[in-house]
């Protein structure tokens, strides 16, 4: 690890804000149920605080208000129908033998100022919406990894929600990509948030940041230009997704994977990455696309071994 790109991570690092995620995890929501009778309402609200202890329960209890006046619902962040009652069309409603498809359809269509709370305050939202975030981000990250090495496509990343050449390591976005998703995950996870707070978390991320990247070199330097794009962005989506699902189980239990899981979670994701990474340079870069599938093929044995 090298000074300089220390100091490219320490520039990145220093442009996040976890107060910021705190500040919405800790976003006192109000939620509308409507139920046709006591029993009804009770069942949907179990559903909602399943799993937690009295005093999370009660404090997620009293973010949910019974049947509160229709005409003014917009007042409220989330209302849900129970399938007891009539429910205004295109309304959010809990279906008791499918529970999960409320969950779907709410993240679906709530983005992260309703989504994070729900997943802090509710345990039916929290792994589904932890799993959305860490796809986000291994998708980000391995989008950026091939950006960095065809500067010509950079104008059409659109998804990349910031802006790719504030930083000269991209080591350094990457590395603070990951960051942010921890600051995340603790918040979804109803953990605490920040610097101080993550610091042992925070260290393994920067720690590790040079191991990946390194392999990533090593494997786009070996061959003609544009032909190790796919294997270098599948690394970067294989470590951030390593990364977060390390620290979902870790946050959810107090401890993380052996080494044997770890290498295993590697591997799959990083051919999972590849398919992501081999869809996004199709549409970005068609006339890559194909010199990087004869490639990664005989290549992917030396990637999967981080």
């Amino acid at each position: 690890m090298n000074f300089s790109g220390l100091q490219h991570i320490r520039q990145a690092v220093h442009t996040l804000n976890p107060n910021h995620v705190r500040e919405l995890g800790e976003r006192e929501l109000k939620v509308a149920l409507y139920a046709a009778t006591p029993a009804d309402y009770g069942q949907l609200e179990d559903f909602l605080v399943q799993g937690l202890g009295t005093e999370r329960r009660r404090d997620a209890l009293g973010l949910i208000h019974r049947g509160p006046d229709p005409k003014k619902v917009l007042d409220y962040d989330l209302a849900v129908y129970d399938e007891s009652v009539l429910a205004p069309r295109r309304a959010l409603v809990f279906h008791r033998n499918r529970p999960q498809r409320l969950v779907s359809t709410v993240l679906d269509n709530f983005d992260t100022t309703v989504a994070l709370p729900l997943a802090k305050n509710f345990p039916p939202f929290r792994a589904p919406y932890i799993t959305r975030v860490i796809r986000t981000v291994s998708r980000e990250n391995a989008i950026f990894s091939m950006a960095t090495a065809l500067p010509d496509i950079i104008p059409s990343l659109v998804e990349i929600p910031w802006a790719l050449t504030e930083f000269a390591s991209d080591t350094a976005v990457l590395t603070a990509n990951q960051i942010k998703m921890a600051f995340i995950l603790a918040a979804a996870s109803d953990r605490e948030v920040g610097y101080r707070e993550q610091k042992s978390e925070i260290a393994m991320l920067i720690g590790g940041a040079f191991g990946w990247r390194a392999l990533a070199r090593q494997l786009i330097g070996k061959i003609p230009f544009g032909g190790g794009l796919i294997p270098k962005a599948a690394i970067a989506y294989a470590a951030t997704k390593l990364i977060g699902t390390s620290l979902e189980r870790y946050y959810r239990i107090g401890y993380t994977y052996t080494r044997e899981e770890r290498e295993e979670i590697y591997a799959e994701a990083f051919q999972h990455g590849q398919r992501v990474a081999g869809s996004i340079l199709k549409k970005l870069r068609p006339d890559l696309a194909e010199k990087n599938r004869v490639f990664h093929d005989a290549n992917s044995h030396q990637s999967t071994s981080l």
